[in-house]
């Protein structure tokens, strides 16, 4: 919540600042998309793609919630802005990562393998829920989806290779494809990509460990000594407990 009123206050900021992008702020909830997409819309080519960066911010900034509905509505009406208008918003909302992409390839499915690129190199760690979302809005195209992951996410393209190659250039369901390029990359590959560092790596603390298990108790050495009660045994030197004479 808190976030929420701080992007809305920046947004705020940005929106006094430029009469253009103060439009918005004239717009109703429900008309807040369709204002975005013009604006987008009436920019020319030298700066279409900073526009549509700002206009998503300051759109996205005013109504996080709507940021699905402003960048489908971007993309339906400039379709070339699709990845850029998906990459910019689920950087302010990353949860809503899965309804970003789908709305985006939803409304520009010809841009699905570059709103794939965009959005992976927003967020590589969450590559395969963009991928999936897209794929399923835009089942046809699983080659240009790999090919975006691939670009985003270079840790990754051998594999994607590696796969496409053992299936004969036939291209298997994303989510299936995706699953043997884990398999392939491994847990530590994984990881890097996530920017997880492993516990391996030096200047972490170590891992905890079990009790250490060392030799059994070797008995003490020598012969030991039997004091008769009574009988005013002496105790050998080194084998009291240290009491002192009355």
């Amino acid at each position: 919540m808190v976030a929420a009123m701080v992007t809305g206050a920046n947004a705020g900021d940005k929106l006094g600042a430029s009469p253009t992008l103060g439009a918005l702020t004239t717009a109703t909830s429900a008309e807040l998309p369709a204002k975005a997409a013009e604006l987008v819309g009436k920019a020319d080519a030298k700066t279409l793609k900073q526009t549509t960066i700002d206009v998503v911010k300051a759109a996205v900034g005013l109504n996080p919630a709507a940021a699905p509905a402003i960048v489908s509505s971007i993309a339906r009406t400039s379709p070339g802005m699709a990845p850029t208008a998906a990459a910019t918003a689920v950087v302010l909302v990353p949860n809503q990562v899965v309804f970003i992409a789908k709305s985006a390839a939803t409304a520009a499915p010809s841009e699905a393998g570059a709103i794939v690129e965009a959005m992976c190199r927003a967020l590589p760690a969450d590559y395969q829920m963009i991928a999936d979302a897209v794929a399923a809005v835009v089942p046809g195209a699983g080659r240009e989806i790999l090919a975006g992951v691939a670009a985003a996410v270079p840790q990754l393209k051998n594999a994607i290779n590696q796969v496409l190659a053992s299936d004969q250039g036939s291209i298997p369901s994303v989510s299936m494809a995706l699953t043997q390029v884990a398999q392939i990359v491994g847990t530590e590959g994984l990881a890097t990509i996530a920017g997880v560092v492993p516990s391996t790596s030096p200047g972490l603390p170590p891992m905890p460990q079990g009790p250490t298990v060392g030799p059994p108790p070797t008995p003490p050495s020598g012969t030991p000594t039997v004091i008769n009660p009574g009988g005013g045994g002496v105790i050998p030197t080194g084998g009291g407990r240290g009491y002192s004479a009355p």
